[in-house]
């Protein structure tokens, strides 16, 4: 048996081996084409004598250090010869050279073997997705270090997705309100209300985002305390706008919401908060929402707000309500992000200017305490 990259001639094989290995949720064609020629994919293939005995597809996550084993699948008469086995040997391998430090999957729950082979291959069960498959059968999430080194700590924050391009902030600001009120309602329509109460108005095109003003007060009218620092006293991402016009809008919207921030004692401080400094916050209770840059993650130039999760020596994790399903992604891809600390620092700053923003959000001061953890590893 031997082990190699896949090509454009193993497709009809490929399908062949969907067809007997999978009753629903199978590639076709065109997705192993794409995968093939387009994705930032890597299909491996092992084969003896000829014959295809199984292949095993890996994505590769944006900017982030995550790989994510896409889909594996051994030929009947492979099965117990130790394929399986070799094949995630090999996306490890091929994941690692990528630069990725974490591989993550999703497993139905009635697959009993792909979870007892992946848990002897040290993956470690860390989530559930309802209704994730056709036939609305559950997948359990899991996720192996690559690195023995790392050892992140991850505060247990809820995921949810943001559901129209220009409600980052609305939704991380929902995550990070459930994180500390586990009670509160993900909906919709909350997310539409806090965008309501949070734009600037306009953007480059489309709706208006949100500033860190318009979050911190949306997150205080709902009883949480939220601190702004930001390191440009100007209105926030006028630069995205041509239109004089338009300009003027967005000065007076933020002149209004910096009156009221205000009148409403919340703190703003004219500064940024590295790495380090955003890591204790953490440790008291707050959590951040960070304005990024997207060209890193999505090669787009473009604000959005993701919220920090946990961190280690080697990377900060975020929640991005932002998933890719165009490109084949899933929530999985977006929750707990690693990025390096040398790309978060350069993805933390936006447009021209720098712009350098965070929001932090908390209990009442008397209420503040840790955040519960989760170890990771």
């Amino acid at each position: 048996m031997r082990i190699r990259s896949a090509a454009l001639t193993d497709i009809d094989a490929l399908l062949e081996l969907e067809l007997t290995s999978f009753a629903t949720d199978r590639l076709n064609r065109r997705q192993f084409r794409y995968m093939l020629t387009r994705a930032r994919a890597r299909t491996l293939v092992a084969e003896a004598d000829g014959a295809l005995l199984g292949y095993v597809l890996l994505l590769f996550s944006r900017a982030t250090s995550v790989a994510r084993l896409y889909s594996i699948a051994v030929a009947a008469p492979a099965r117990g010869r130790g394929v399986g086995r070799a094949l995630v040997a090999a996306a490890e391998a091929a994941a690692w050279a990528a630069e990725r430090a974490y591989l993550r999957l999703e497993i139905r729950r009635d697959n009993r073997a792909s979870q007892a082979l992946f848990e002897s291959a040290g993956y470690r069960r860390f989530g559930v997705l309802s209704d994730y498959y056709a036939d609305h059968m559950e997948a359990l999430r899991y996720e192996k270090r690559l690195s023995p080194a790392l050892k992140p700590k991850l505060n247990r924050i809820p995921f949810y997705e943001q559901t129209l391009d220009f409600t980052c902030g609305p939704s991380a600001l929902m995550m990070a309100m459930q994180a500390l009120r586990p009670t509160l309602e993900l909906t919709r329509t909350l997310e539409l209300r806090i965008w309501r109460e949070s734009t600037t108005i306009f953007m480059t095109s489309g709706h208006g985002g949100c500033g860190p003003l318009g979050l911190a007060l949306a997150a205080q009218a709902r009883g949480f305390n939220a601190e702004v620092f930001v390191n440009d006293p100007g209105v926030p991402l006028i630069d995205s706008v041509r239109s004089p016009e338009k300009k003027e809008v967005m000065r007076l919207v933020h002149e209004d919401m910096r009156a009221e921030a205000a009148g409403r004692g919340i703190p703003v401080y004219l500064g940024t908060l590295d790495i380090d400094a955003l890591r204790q916050r953490c440790q008291v209770g707050a959590v951040p929402l960070v304005l990024i840059s997207s060209y890193r993650i999505y090669r787009e130039r473009f604000p959005h707000w993701v919220v920090v999760t946990g961190f280690d020596d080697h990377f900060v994790y975020c929640h991005d309500p932002y998933v890719d399903h165009d490109n084949g992604e899933t929530t999985l891809d977006s929750i707990d992000m690693p990025v390096s600390r040398e790309d978060f620092s350069c993805m933390s700053r936006y447009g021209r200017a720098g712009l350098q923003a965070v929001v932090l959000v908390a209990l009442s001061a008397a209420a503040r305490r840790p955040m519960p953890e989760c170890a990771h590893g």
